[in-house]
């Protein structure tokens, strides 16, 4: 095994699969990887095919719901709320290290992550035995708590 060379904080896991000057032209160009805003010359269709695929499937559930306020209101948040986390995921990644606008986003995903995960919880929740149900609330828990210290608490040994 070769030397391992130190990679910048910034870099994403999705831009691994770049080659090394294809991710050195966008850093250059300053944009993300693949973004065509940033003359990378691609069009982020895998981005816009998930945001398509996404929006038939809540367009299909709110049909199906027959009216169920509780249900398209579920579908809503969780559409809107997967919308905002995408957004701000993005803003994050290009952000620079050490900024206060990094800093906001990283509380904005923490609590959008955090209320997707509470609302899933709450609808597997319901269909359980109290057993089953009590178990799926602590893992919720565990979850909220483990991304808690993953974003604010942890400090990586450089």
């Amino acid at each position: 095994m070769g030397q391992q060379q130190a990679r910048p904080a910034v870099e994403d896991h999705a831009a691994d699969a770049l080659l090394p000057h294809q991710h050195h032209r966008d850093r250059q160009q300053g944009g993300l990887p693949g973004d065509a805003a940033a003359g990378g010359g691609s069009f982020p269709w895998l981005t816009v095919a998930g945001f398509g695929f996404l929006t038939f499937n809540s367009g299909m559930a709110v049909y199906r719901s027959q009216g169920d306020r509780g249900a398209v209101a579920f579908v809503a948040f969780s559409y809107l709320d997967l919308l905002a986390l995408f957004y701000c995921l993005r803003r994050y990644e290009g952000a620079e290290p050490g900024s206060a606008l990094r800093d906001r986003l990283k509380v904005a995903v923490w609590l959008l992550t955090t209320a997707l995960t509470i609302l899933f919880s709450y609808k597997v929740a319901a269909v359980m035995p109290v057993a089953a149900a009590v178990v799926v609330w602590l893992m919720a828990f565990a979850t909220v708590a483990g991304g808690f210290y993953g974003f604010f608490c942890h400090e990586d040994k450089k």
